[in-house]
């Protein structure tokens, strides 16, 4: 589908089903083409896909009348017919979809006659007709493609019909195997008129519906335009086909109803209760007033269904019951005359231990490759993912480089016609040459755990510069706020782990490790250099644009996130709480032991670190509501000023504890998470109430006293949301890392330790 939308130029279906012509003659049909019939033919159980539709008879025989007679497996068949206009016609089509649909038809049809189980014969003749709608949509012809509708729907009727029917018989004698059943007509005789009229249709027998969708799809197969031979061939396999069809209906009716005299069955037969029946009665008869009103009682309907697949205005066509002597009506008389010479000739070899063991074998053979295919993918699975990053991680990278590559293969990897600018000035290459050297160093020492978290911020304040380089103010002040919280973070999870890390691997893995590094490096080096020298074409000239018109910002950055992709916003603000949530529940009574010996001490916080730190909690929280409300037109926002607050207030943790801390401050910080995250909903379905989507912004100016001008904008709601809920979920995780248990009494000298803080 991705590539049909590609080829046409548009994914709206209408636009795709107008571009027929250039879908057909691009070079992508073959491959396009070749994808959509493997989806089609497998849904719909077309050889040499069919195996899966017997074995699926399991559910009760209502639901396998509505699956497997009208919507699920009719569902590639759809598939097919919907996308007709646009992907019919093309080279290949009609060998390829016509072939297939013929075989399936004649082999099917010849798998059913075997079957002893009723639902069993009904699925492999479903097949079979699923075989002849997709012979007649391949063969690309409009009379053909009204013949496939046309059968759709007869098929449906009938066929739910027989479903029911076994369903009812299953039900009243307690069995579905056509070597038990028997004489059912004696003590059954309501059902079996309603099996016979349905049989007898599925059969085309002529005055019934499948009749004439059946002629139809003769006439449609001699016409076929593929030579004396080709035209002969197909003709010869259609007839054999309703050859089959006719057999096995006869024997659906025959060993069920008259074969006998209704004994030995597992519970004495008679009619069901008269509700069960109805709904036998309605599709029987509908296959009846279709058969002998068709062109009044399917004429319209027929119109309607399938103007959409031919594409256009319809064929003439004919639904009379008599088109004279034909030679479709003569393959109908042969069809029926040979049906019922094969099933006299065959009914008394049809339950021999030799077909039996046939269909056994069949069965074993399918539940060998099912089986054979779940152990090729356990071990595939087993040998590449076995729950270690060691082999995962490589493996991964590996196939990242290699899709790399590929597509720069040839002509890709030259560089553009820009010049990317001039070279760096002798401070940028300093401070990108402490980011190289503190990389370097994180690798180097990244056993010492303290030392690499330094190291790491040193990383991360250096990214914060060159945002402040590339004028990228807010990303400059996210970034840095981020390190600050991340820092803090670790530096409160290091407390519980060793200040050693393992011991490095060998040096062969080293080595190799080494050198994908340095090729993912050098690939994305390339990639962006070779970004930075072609021209793009980009969105950003539309939210340059739009930012203050539309949304009332001249922070584009800010007018992004909280208007244009608002609800990206909201879904990540979500998925914040969500994860401060499951740290809060992980980490909520776990004992965790301290990698060395907790001391008790009084002067645990440094006297300066507390004294400093309070006087500045007003200032960052200040400075946080002031970056709160600039942040639609200057560098500041909703989640840079929880990044703030946030920091500020984790801060009086560090430097006075937790006890100090919720004596003054006693906070739910799961409700500020649900508050934040609920008014940022509210504002977004505000919008509905002035029938606007849901999301939208909207701002206006009002005079204020003093102030004078302001603007008043519904996005600083939904900012003030953000704002809450970084602050919950942040503090939230930190403030639980940073409060756990205290590990239990020490082994090592025996004695409990005092109470810990942070």
């Amino acid at each position: 589908l991705l590539l049909l939308g590609a080829i046409a130029g548009t994914y709206e279906l209408e636009g795709v089903l107008a571009a027929g012509e250039r879908v057909t003659n691009h070079a992508l049909y073959p491959p396009m083409l070749g994808l959509i019939l493997l989806g089609a033919f497998t849904k719909s159980a077309q050889l040499p896909f069919h195996v899966w539709l017997p074995e699926a008879m399991a559910a009760p025989t209502p639901v396998s009348a509505y699956l497997h007679s009208a919507t699920m497996v009719k569902a590639g068949i759809f598939l097919l017919a919907r996308l007709h206009p646009a992907i019919a016609g093309g080279p290949g089509w009609v060998e390829v979809v016509a072939g297939t649909g013929l075989l399936t038809m004649v082999v099917a049809a010849y798998l059913a006659i075997f079957q002893s189980d009723l639902k069993g014969l009904l699925a492999y003749s479903t097949i079979s007709h699923l075989g002849l709608i997709t012979f007649l949509l391949g063969l690309a012809a409009p009379l053909a493609a009204v013949a496939a509708v046309f059968h759709v729907v007869n098929h449906a009727t009938f066929k739910a019909s027989l479903f029911m029917a076994a369903g009812i018989i299953d039900h009243e004698t307690g069995t579905r195997d056509m070597r038990v059943l028997n004489g059912l007509a004696r003590h059954m005789p309501h059902t079996a008129l309603l099996a016979i009229v349905s049989a007898s249709a599925m059969a085309g027998v002529p005055l019934l519906n499948g009749f004439l969708s059946k002629e139809m799809f003769f006439e449609e197969a001699i016409a076929l335009d593929h030579g004396t031979v080709g035209r002969w061939t197909v003709g010869v396999l259609a007839a054999l086909g309703a050859v089959f069809s006719v057999t096995y209906s006869l024997r659906f009716i025959h060993q069920t109803f008259f074969a006998g005299d209704g004994t030995g069955m597992p519970r004495a037969p008679h009619e069901p209760p008269r509700w069960m029946r109805v709904p036998v009665e309605v599709l029987a008869t509908a296959c009846v007033v279709v058969g002998l009103l068709p062109a009044l009682v399917m004429g319209p309907l027929l119109a309607a269904a399938a103007r959409p697949v031919v594409g256009g205005e319809l064929p003439p066509y004919s639904l009379a019951i008599w088109h004279g002597f034909t030679l479709p009506l003569l393959m109908s008389g042969v069809a029926l005359a040979g049906g019922l010479l094969l099933y006299l000739r065959l009914r008394e070899r049809l339950d021999t231990p030799v077909i039996q063991r046939l269909a056994r074998t069949r069965r074993h053979l399918y539940a060998q490759a099912v089986r054979g295919l779940v152990q090729g993918a356990r071990h595939l699975t087993g040998a590449l993912e076995h729950g270690g990053l060691r082999r995962s991680l490589p493996l991964f990278v590996v196939t990242v480089l290699v899709l790399g590559l590929v597509p720069g293969l040839g002509e890709g990897w030259r560089p553009g016609p820009i010049d990317p600018g001039p070279a760096l000035d002798p401070a940028s290459v300093a401070i990108w040459s402490v980011l190289v050297i503190a990389t370097l160093a994180t690798v180097a020492l990244h056993r010492r755990r303290f030392v690499t978290l330094v190291l790491l911020g040193v990383v991360g304040l250096v990214v914060t510069l060159a945002f402040v380089g590339l004028s990228a103010p807010d990303l400059a002040l996210t970034q840095l706020l981020v390190e600050t919280v991340t820092v803090l973070l670790l530096l409160l999870a290091l407390r519980h782990l060793p200040q050693v890390g393992a011991p490095s691997s060998r040096t062969a893995r080293r080595s190799r490790d080494a050198a994908l590094a340095a090729l993912v490096g050098l690939g994305t080096a390339g990639l962006a250099w070779l970004v930075l020298t072609r021209p793009v074409e980009g969105i950003s000239r539309y939210f340059v644009e739009h930012s203050k018109p539309l949304g009332g910002g001249t922070n584009i950055v800010n007018v992004i996130l909280v208007d244009f992709r608002g609800f990206d916003t909201l879904g990540e603000i979500t998925v914040l709480a969500i994860a401060a949530l499951g740290v809060f529940a992980l980490l909520t009574g776990v004992r965790l032991g301290s990698t060395a010996p907790m001391r008790r001490a009084r002067d645990r916080y440094p006297l300066l670190l507390a004294t400093v730190s309070r006087p500045l909690l007003p200032l960052m929280l200040l400075s946080s509501v002031f970056l709160l409300l600039r942040g639609h037109n200057l560098p500041g926002g909703g989640f840079i000023a929880g990044l703030l607050a946030a920091s500020a207030l984790t801060l009086q943790y560090i430097a006075s504890g937790a006890d100090w801390t919720l004596e003054r401050l006693r906070p739910s910080f799961r409700r500020w998470a649900a508050a934040g995250l609920l008014l940022a909903l509210v504002t977004g379905m505000g919008a509905w109430a002035f029938g606007a989507p849901f999301l939208s912004m909207t701002y206006t100016y009002v005079e204020w006293p003093v102030v004078g001008r302001f603007e008043l904008a519904t996005a600083l709601l939904f900012d003030l949301g953000v704002f809450v809920t970084v602050v919950g979920a942040v503090l939230l995780i930190l403030t639980r890392l940073g409060t756990m248990v205290p590990p239990a009494p020490d082994q090592a000298n025996g004695r409990e330790e005092g109470p810990w803080q942070p």
